[in-house]
């Protein structure tokens, strides 16, 4: 335990008597400091109950020790590096932002960031309590194929342009400002003006699982929404942008439907599934490189795919199976692009590579 006394957390830059309204009125949270070859970050915070760290898919979650009898709560979590990690603070059932971050991911969530990890430039940081902005248009879909309704959201970056299908698209309109950070990207000249068509999905596993449904739906029936909306928006230069189980889909969409899709950008797909793989104790340790990988040896010429793999570098499950398929679709002959984001399986890692792989995808340098 630490001793209640000045200059506690000095070596974070924190000065003070934790626990007390001046301590509180200038903490600033998380903050790291070098230890080894990463870091490690201190997280505060306030209250009368145990408290506890939530991260998502890097971590185990961290409980916070209590500073003597105030209401300063404290963790010292050794982080690697390069890392950059979606968190929250769990108090008995309730889930919170970090107060004392001003970089959200939504009402409940929060963003970290050690001090090497590569900017964002594109993405402005919105606190828990902002409101992100939504696009005006919005396409109310029934489909027949998929059944349901649900709501998709429409923006022409710049006026508009090539078609950029986002799937998992309400996690990129509440979660994460794509909106603002497209607008962004074009502004500056890094990708030509483009329509963002934000796809809600509402059962990922259900539609993103290499279902043939899912892209007849979008191109005998959402497309062609899209293109009665008013809004501009360039059909034939469709990119499709998904993550995780979003990012198998978009890759099995090139496969499958090629005159449909041929750009795509691919963010930590989910090369480990096969059909019975989600029944499994162990999804992950079947064949590497799943039923994509199947595919791809059986596929003799995809000189017409261009397509961009992300995939975090702390997922190192994930690693042998997006290596791959990387490896299997360039032999292919696909136009290939591959990188690695500082983060683990999280869509805070994954923003960067997003806005820039749309970009080359559509033939950016």
């Amino acid at each position: 335990m630490r001793l209640v006394g000045e200059d506690t957390f000095a070596a974070f830059g924190l000065h003070g008597i934790p626990g007390t309204d001046a301590f509180w009125a200038a903490a600033r949270t998380p903050a790291s400091i070098p230890a080894g070859d990463g870091w490690t970050t201190l997280f505060l915070w306030r209250g009368s109950s145990p408290a506890s760290i939530d991260f998502e898919s890097w971590s185990e979650p961290v409980a916070l020790d209590r500073f003597g009898d105030t209401d300063c709560w404290y963790a010292e979590v050794r982080m690697p590096a390069r890392l950059r990690v979606t968190y929250r603070f769990r108090v008995g059932e309730e889930a919170y932002a970090d107060p004392l971050n001003p970089v959200g991911a939504g009402g409940d969530r929060s963003v970290a960031a050690t001090p090497d990890a590569p900017p964002q430039p594109h993405w402005p940081a919105v606190g828990a309590d902002g409101v992100l902005p939504l696009p005006r248009t919005r396409i109310r879909w029934a489909s027949e194929r998929l059944g349901g309704r649900r709501t998709v959201r429409v923006h022409p970056a710049g006026g508009g342009g090539p078609v950029v299908l986002l799937l998992d698209g309400d996690d990129w309109l509440y979660l994460h400002p794509a909106m603002s950070a497209f607008d962004s990207a074009v502004a500056s000249g890094e990708m030509p003006p483009v329509t963002l068509v934000f796809l809600p999905a509402k059962d990922r596993q259900a539609e993103f699982a290499c279902r043939a449904e899912l892209w007849e739906a979008v191109r005998d029936e959402l497309l062609p929404l899209v293109a009665e909306s008013g809004v501009t928006a360039d059909l034939d230069r469709l990119v499709v942008a998904g993550q995780s189980l979003g990012g198998l889909s978009a890759v099995y969409a090139a496969l499958e439907f090629p005159e449909l899709v041929s750009r795509v950008a691919c963010q930590s797909g989910s090369f480990w599934w096969t059909p019975g793989a989600m029944r499994l104790a162990d999804p992950l340790g079947g064949p590497v490189g799943g039923d994509v990988a199947d595919q791809l040896r059986k596929r003799p010429d995809l000189t017409g795919l261009r397509v961009a793999f992300d995939v975090g570098e702390h997922e190192t499950r994930m690693l042998p199976h997006c290596e791959e398929v990387e490896v299997l679709a360039e032999r292919a002959g696909a136009t290939v692009r591959v990188s690695r984001s500082a983060s683990g399986h999280d869509r805070a890692g994954w923003r960067h590579a997003l806005v820039r792989d749309v970009a080359w995808a559509l033939g950016a340098p």
